[in-house]
C-alpha cells in the first residue's frame, strides 16, 4: 500500500493495516487451511482512493499472489 501510495503522489504514514490469520479445518475435505482477514486504515483519504490502491496492491503483493495462484514447492528425499 504505501508503495502504490507512493507512486500516486500520497503520503502513506497514516496507513495501517491490521491482520488476522486463523487455522482451520476446511469443510470440503476436511484438510487444514488459513483464513486471513486484512483492515486497511487510513485516515482521511478517500474511500475510492483507498479501495483502488487495495485492488491493485492485492495483485502486487507476493502474499496474495501466493495465495491465489500456489506456491511453487520442491520437495525432495
Amino acid at each position: 500500500m504505501s508503495l502504490l501510495a507512493r507512486q500516486e503522489g500520497l503520503d502513506p504514514a497514516a496507513i495501517s493495516i491490521e491482520a488476522t490469520v486463523a487455522f482451520g479445518r476446511d469443510p470440503e475435505d476436511g484438510g487444514y487451511l488459513l483464513h486471513v482477514d486484512l483492515v486497511v486504515r487510513w485516515p482521511g483519504a478517500a474511500a475510492e482512493t483507498v479501495d483502488d490502491l487495495i485492488e491493485k496492491a492485492d495483485a502486487l503483493c507476493p502474499y496474495a499472489r501466493m495465495a491465489w495462484r500456489g506456491t511453487p514447492t520442491t520437495i525432495t528425499l
